[in-house]
């Protein structure tokens, strides 16, 4: 019998959810996406998240992710969302809004970093597994033997004097007009920090720049071997299923 679970991606334009095959990843039925309302508060998210349960007409535990750094299920930080959500106790938000069933709450990128490392690139890999999300920033996930270290925030660290976003996110490279192969030099003058100070056995490449993998993978020069993302822009959804079937509550 196939094991589900059901997953929402809350996102600074869009908040997408749906039910998850837990054994495979892939979703079972239509992703229900609707707008974040703007502006993005935590009430006004906690009602649109409601509403995608609503029209799935799902009745059980729900995992959610939040672009936040997220401890004890409350909001620590905010991310192209609403500065409201600091301090916010989101976990209990969330399950009020939906009627006091269990919610797990976590950041969006370790979601994606689960998912990846159970059901997508990293499968059947060993060892620690670094998902890097390159979009406006850069977002991080570390996983050893699938175990979740939460809330890292690589992008921020420095990295020869500037912090590791502001050097190898992919809207620096749309900002300075890099060709792949320059900003793939960036991207190394990062990995090559990063694997210095955490020694991983694999990176995963995320974010919408991944699709276009061939152009900028093959110019990178770091010694950790470098793949693409598989489950793309259902990774938050699937990690966040897996995170509240797991238990996983950071």
């Amino acid at each position: 019998m196939t094991k589900t679970g059901f997953g929402v991606d809350v996102g600074g334009s869009g908040v997408k959810g749906g039910v998850v095959d837990l054994g495979t990843g892939e979703l079972i039925g239509d992703r229900i996406k609707l707008l974040t309302p703007q502006p993005s508060t935590p009430e006004a998210v906690a009602k649109t998240v409601a509403e995608i349960i609503r029209q799935a007409g799902w009745d059980g535990p729900v995992g959610i992710t939040l672009p936040s750094v997220v401890t004890g299920g409350v909001a620590r930080s905010a991310a192209n969302i609403d500065k409201g959500w600091i301090g916010t106790d989101a976990r209990a938000l969330f399950s009020d809004a939906l009627g006091g069933r269990r919610v797990t709450v976590l950041n969006d990128a370790d979601a994606a970093g689960m998912a990846e490392d159970a059901l997508g690139a990293g499968k059947d890999a060993k060892g620690v597994v670094i998902l890097l999300t390159f979009g406006t920033g850069i977002g991080s996930a570390i996983l050893h033997n699938g175990v979740l270290l939460p809330n890292t925030e690589f992008g921020h660290m420095e990295v020869d004097g500037k912090e590791a976003e502001h050097r190898a996110a992919s809207s620096v490279k749309e900002k300075k007009d890099l060709s792949y192969k320059e900003w793939a030099a960036e991207v190394s003058r990062v990995l090559t920090r990063f694997e210095n100070l955490l020694w991983p056995d694999l990176f995963i490449a995320g974010g919408g720049i991944s699709r276009k993998h061939e152009k900028w993978i093959p110019h990178l020069t770091n010694r950790t071997p470098v793949v693409p993302a598989a489950l793309l822009n259902t990774a938050g959804i699937v990690g966040a299923a897996l995170a509240v079937e797991t238990g996983i509550a950071p």
